[in-house]
């Protein structure tokens, strides 16, 4: 039994369905795929979205594994940002601290967002934060600067031959999104 004899209406109704069924793509399926096959393929080096749980450890002094660390902005971010140093190297088990520098050129109050990446991919569950900048997103006035906090630990069951961890963060300029959560409030 036929819902309508016109071919127009038809026509639509295959068009809402298709519309509808690639926004369940998009909306459903992509992003799971998307994990899968990152974690399948180890790359984009996404940070744990686990809390770190402290496990009592001691800290391994017979062995030294190298941070680096990269900052980038996005093409649309004025900030400079970077880190106050490129690289360190540290003993797993053992708490450690570094700042990166945040200046923002323009006359404009702004807000940004730092997004985090580690690599090899399989060191990030082994790369723990404990403090970030990346947690919040940070507001800056314009003509000023501020040094953002990062303290980190790296897991003693850091596999032995991954001997360099590269932690890179883009920053992006949120603050267009942030001015319109406000104003709907």
């Amino acid at each position: 039994m036929r819902l309508s004899a016109d071919p127009t209406t038809d026509t639509v109704l295959k068009l809402v369905t298709v519309v509808v069924a690639m926004f369940a793509f998009v909306f459903v399926v992509m992003v799971p795929l998307y994990n899968v096959l990152c974690d399948a393929l180890g790359i984009n080096g996404k940070t744990s979205a686990q809390a770190y749980v402290a496990a009592p450890a001691a800290v391994d002094t017979e062995r030294s594994v190298t941070v680096q660390f990269i900052a980038t902005n996005n093409d649309s971010m004025p900030w400079e940002f970077r880190p106050q140093v490129t690289s360190m190297a540290v003993h797993p088990g053992a708490a450690n601290d570094t700042v990166f520098f945040a200046a923002n050129p323009t006359m404009q109050h702004m807000v940004a967002q730092a997004i985090p990446s580690v690599s090899p991919a399989r060191a990030a569950e082994y790369f723990h934060k404990t403090e970030c900048f990346c947690f919040n997103q940070q507001p800056l006035e314009g003509q000023s600067d501020t040094l953002m906090p990062l303290q980190f630990i790296v897991d003693q069951d850091l596999p032995k031959d991954i001997k360099t961890i590269t932690l890179s963060y883009t920053l992006f300029d949120v603050t267009d999104r942030v001015s319109e959560r406000i104003a709907s409030r």
